[in-house]
């Protein structure tokens, strides 16, 4: 059985992945917003490296984790992205999308504090480090995706 530090490592792992994914989906489906697609996919990228980090922390702690997820399964869930991205309002599926990393990423945040503040009682430097490394840019997703929706907001949903 993993120890309490391993499960949220792990956690934190998986959300980063799903994080990254999300990202990759909502800026692959809103190619022709230029802000979207390449800051979507920069922003992807932090989440990509989080996670490799994550997974070299993890073995600190007896983990096993996968240090990448850009394989199979992230092609898979990007092409089940383009396909949806077709067949819904466009304006109306980019303010999804943004829900969904805002939520994500405000997920991670927290994430991120637990570790934080758990690499802090254990004296964890290496964790901490890696915390206060990796947070600031979570952070910087989760007020990329609240700028994005205050600025296309009211003109999806006032616009016929």
């Amino acid at each position: 059985m993993k120890n309490k530090v391993g499960l949220a490592i792990e956690e934190l792992h998986r959300a980063e992945s799903d994080l990254a994914a999300e990202l990759l989906r909502a800026s692959d489906r809103h190619k022709v917003g230029h802000d979207i697609f390449y800051l979507g996919h920069d922003l992807a990228r932090w989440s990509e490296q989080h996670v490799h980090k994550l997974a070299e922390h993890g073995r600190n702690y007896g983990l096993d984790l996968d240090a990448d997820d850009s394989g199979l399964m992230a092609t898979i869930r990007r092409r089940g992205a383009e396909l949806a991205g077709r067949r819904h309002d466009p304006g109306l599926l980019l303010l999804k999308d943004l829900r969904e990393i805002h939520r994500q990423a405000a997920g991670v945040s927290l994430d991120w504090e637990i570790l934080a503040q758990t690499a802090q009682a254990l004296k964890d430097e290496g964790l901490l480090r890696l915390s206060q490394e990796c947070h600031p840019q979570t952070l910087r997703q989760l007020r990329w995706a609240n700028a994005s929706l205050k600025t296309n907001a009211a003109q999806i949903m006032v616009t016929p």
